[in-house]
């Protein structure tokens, strides 16, 4: 795929990538194969938004589509990543989605709902509503397959899945929540590497929480390889050691710490 700015793509080493911010024209020019018209348009149109606040991205060489299937996690630090930051990947992938997990809160938001159906993401039905009247259209994004069953069918069928592994948005300015252990799992039990993802928040003042328009550095990881043979149903012990390492390089990309699983949430989702 040629990039929305190749002037603002920098050599790092052979192919080893730098993205800076483009003008909107580089963005309606930018070729995007893989989607149909009309998702061409509303991408460009979301893209051209998320512009302003995705300032950098750093290894787009390990989230090509050639390199499907992986499974990219990144931390979470405010709500407007869910929707930005899969915007701002599938521009750079020509249009070849990467199937996030996400809330089904956020289907309820008018037009957020539209742009996630249109990206394909698949839906968790785990957190209640707020307010909890709303818990009665639940039943509606509800699917027969658990989370993890249908991002392994896509892992299958070679495409990619992305995850916040912390489970929801954590504003601390230096700490990563333990998070879940879905990631690793699904890693270990079909082989699939993870690619790691660390957002940064470059303007923001040392020991301050995010606030909603500091603009986001996207760092992307070398992918992660995991350890020995596919196994059919990994143990608690060894999910439990690849998650600590997954998230020690998001913590790493991040420039955020992690304490550990200790006694973390045990559901895998």
């Amino acid at each position: 795929m040629r990039a929305p700015d190749a002037t603002r793509l920098i050599g790092a080493g052979p192919g080893l990538l730098t993205w800076r911010r483009p003008a909107a024209t580089q963005i309606v020019g930018c070729p995007l194969p893989h989607l149909g018209l009309g998702d061409r348009l509303l991408l460009r149109t979301l893209a051209m938004y998320a512009a302003r606040h995705v300032v950098a991205i750093d290894g787009l060489q390990h989230i090509r589509p050639a390199q499907d299937p992986f499974i990219l996690v990144a931390n979470h630090s405010t709500r407007r990543e869910s929707l930005l930051v899969p915007a701002m990947l599938l521009l750079h992938r020509g249009g070849s989605r990467v199937h996030f997990l996400a809330d089904w809160n956020f289907r309820l938001i008018p037009g957020v709902g539209l742009l996630y159906a249109r990206a394909q993401v698949i839906t968790v039905t785990r957190k209640s509503a707020k307010p909890r009247f709303l818990n009665m259209l639940k039943r509606l994004y509800q699917h027969p397959q658990s989370t993890l069953e249908r991002a392994r069918a896509h892992l299958a069928a070679g495409r990619a899945v992305g995850i916040f592994p912390e489970g929801e948005v954590n504003r601390h300015p230096t700490r990563l929540l333990r998070g879940r252990r879905g990631a690793a799992r699904l890693s270990l039990e079909t082989g699939v590497p993870v690619v790691p993802m660390g957002i940064r928040f470059p303007g923001r003042a040392p020991g301050r929480t995010f606030v909603m328009r500091s603009a986001m550095d996207l760092q992307i990881g070398a992918p992660l390889l995991p350890p020995g043979p596919i196994q059919q149903q990994a143990s608690l012990s060894q999910v439990s050691a690849w998650h600590g390492v997954i998230m020690s390089e998001i913590a790493r990309l991040s420039g955020k710490a992690w304490r550990g699983a200790g006694k973390a949430m045990g559901h895998d989702g």
